[in-house]
């Protein structure tokens, strides 16, 4: 089985956004030499819970230190851009990083809806309803599946032009589409595209869209058989009482998302552990709770095998959602590490 990292960089209370930065670049590192395969970091804006906001930009800061694990988008909200700044970005990426780039791409906006009108430019439907379009074109600007220094000949205005992402390289980002819905699966296969689910978030229907894609799939010049890999959210710990107690901040900060509450700063496993529940919020953590894998690494492992069986998937990419603690140094995420190490040696030998 391979194993991924997907990263959505929490800053907690009391810790700086750089802070927050060096914990996520020093997982990267431990993921890195634990033989994970690709290392993915979302686009969310106007959040002060996350400090990943532009991918892009962020990579190349995780990559230092590193030697061999891919990195990658998980995912830019391509309806956020223009598909040629956002080929260009991951062209220069892969220029710094060849054969170590992924370019995952979603539809959501990251945000909420008056941050999206702005990162739009005013523009309030404009990229969700050219997305097809723009998921193509990224695709032929940064030669995926083609010969990545060859132009694309476009039309404008009825005029010919030749456009090409640059920095022109010798090799292209893999491309991945992300969804949690039957019209992304549907987008994936219709492409020939590589698909993932978001799982991560708790959203009904993986099986209806995992099968979906598969059935409907069409092979393409990159990836001419169906390709996914599947987000979990997990916590390990020498104890499942530890494990839940770990898993708590995250909770707070999913059942605050939910119902609509204010997302501060990530709280830590003992400011949790105090937090107020309602009895409509205690029962809402523990529906969220129920599709994570939180205990000790020999359990959680096992029900990883089962589920990656159970889906057909030979990927999982671990959200690693531990808190920490009032005593841990800001600049470092020890919980979130135990859990890749532990479960690097269950599953990757």
């Amino acid at each position: 089985m391979k194993l991924s990292v997907l990263d959505l960089i929490p800053v907690r209370t009391g810790q700086t956004s750089r802070e927050a930065l060096l914990a996520s670049a020093a997982m990267a590192r431990e993921a890195d030499a634990l033989g994970f395969t690709r290392y993915w970091v979302a686009e969310h804006h106007n959040m002060n819970a996350v400090a990943s906001s532009v991918p892009g930009v962020l990579i190349p800061f995780l990559a230092q230190g590193t030697s061999r694990i891919r990195f990658g988008s998980g995912g830019v909200m391509l309806p956020n851009h223009a598909a040629l700044a956002i080929a260009e970005q991951f062209a220069l990426l892969e220029a710094m990083l060849p054969g170590r780039i992924d370019l995952g791409i979603g539809r959501a906006p990251g945000s909420d809806p008056v941050t999206a009108y702005l990162l739009r430019g005013g523009a309030q439907q404009a990229g969700v309803d050219t997305f097809e379009q723009d998921v193509t074109l990224a695709q032929a600007l940064l030669g995926i599946g083609g010969d990545p220094g060859e132009s694309v000949g476009i039309s404008i205005s009825g005029r010919p032009y030749d456009l090409r992402a640059t920095p022109r390289g010798e090799s292209s980002p893999d491309l991945w589409l992300l969804g949690s819905s039957d019209y992304s699966s549907a987008l994936a296969a219709r492409l020939g595209l590589p698909y993932v689910f978001a799982n991560h978030f708790g959203m009904p229907g993986l099986e209806m869209a995992l099968a979906r894609y598969r059935a409907e799939y069409q092979p393409s010049v990159a990836y001419p058989e169906p390709r996914t890999l599947l987000p979990l959210n997990v916590v390990v710990a020498p104890t499942e009482a530890e494990a839940v107690e770990l898993a708590g901040p995250q909770l707070v900060q999913m059942v605050r998302l939910r119902t609509g509450a204010p997302l501060g700063p990530q709280l830590s496993v003992e400011e949790a552990a105090a937090y107020p529940w309602s009895d409509a919020e205690r029962a809402l953590a523990d529906q969220v709770r129920s599709g994570w894998f939180v205990g000790e690494a020999g359990d959680v492992a096992a029900r990883l095998r089962e589920v990656a069986e159970r889906h057909g998937v030979d990927e999982i990419m671990l959200s690693p959602v531990a808190g920490v603690r009032d005593g841990d140094p800001r600049d470092a995420a020890p919980s979130r590490v135990a859990t890749l190490r532990a479960l690097a040696r269950k599953l990757l030998g």
